[in-house]
């Protein structure tokens, strides 16, 4: 319990400095490390991303990292696609929606590649619906000592996106951060400390709804889920801490190599199945 509780540590600080919630550690460290079903694993990480997420959004919040009004306007999407994705799990063929996704990943990898020096949006015009939602906002950088006021540009473009996230989310069984991301940094043209925060708050949200099953199902196992919760909730304050000290070119750096792995491993396994 106690090597459970010291990774989830380390799995709550990666998870709320990109926004990502501790799944792509948690999941893999309880299968391949501790031999734990995988449902089990998914079950216990799934109830951390709420603990990840409540705790970084008290933080967030607090900071006015977190852009509400761009998380409700993207609920609308994730939480529709997600829908649909369930419905649609046992027609589509999952192989090339892996593949699929792999490759529009790997895209926005690419182009935040390019980006890594840029520590801020420059240029962004709001388009009329973003001015009509006011979905611009502001946050002190601790690190800039300033108020950095910001715009939203791409608003339907970037909730296509996130019906397409929600979608994959519900056919595939992943996390859809690492979507929301992207599309709120690439498209949508928000600064990336703005982003993961956003999306940290938005994940709670769609992942109290999955938890509700597992714990239907029996799946969540209290000598499990607990300490990876608990373990989880400390790194995401710790998390939040280091976060808004960080320069963006940093946080960038770390999630790079992070959607440059999930693009190779779904491109992967939609390949290795045909």
């Amino acid at each position: 319990m106690i090597e459970i509780f010291l990774i989830a540590i380390g799995a709550g600080i990666v998870g709320s400095i990109l926004g990502l919630g501790g799944g792509i550690i948690i999941v893999p460290t309880l299968t391949l490390l501790f031999g734990l079903p995988i449902r089990t694993a998914v079950a216990a990480s799934t109830v951390s991303i709420i603990a990840t997420s409540t705790g970084a959004a008290v933080a967030y919040l607090q900071d006015r990292l977190t852009n509400t009004r761009v998380a409700m306007w993207l609920e609308m999407g994730t939480a529709t696609g997600a829908l649909t994705g369930a419905l649609l799990a046992g027609v589509v063929n999952q192989r090339f929606l892996f593949v699929l996704f792999g490759l529009l990943l790997g895209y926005s990898g690419y182009n935040m590649f390019r980006a890594r020096k840029s520590e801020l949006p420059t240029g962004v015009v709001p388009d009329r619906l973003s001015q009509k939602l006011n979905l611009g906002g502001s946050y002190y950088d601790h690190l800039q000592h300033r108020q950095i006021d910001y715009q939203v540009t791409g608003t339907i473009p970037g909730l296509i996106i996130m019906y397409f996230s929600g979608a994959a989310a519900g056919l595939l069984g992943i996390g859809a951060g690492i979507f929301k991301v992207s599309a709120m940094d690439q498209v949508m043209r928000m600064p990336f400390k703005a982003s993961t925060a956003t999306s940290n708050f938005m994940i709670g949200v769609t992942a109290a709804s999955g938890a509700v099953v597992y714990f239907a199902r029996g799946d969540v196992k209290p000598l499990v889920a607990g300490p990876v919760v608990l373990g989880v909730l400390l790194g995401a304050l710790v998390g939040t801490r280091l976060m808004i000290r960080m320069r963006t070119t940093t946080i960038r750096k770390l999630f790079i190599p992070l959607i440059a792995y999930t693009a190779v491993e779904m491109i992967y396994k939609g390949v290795k199945w045909w």
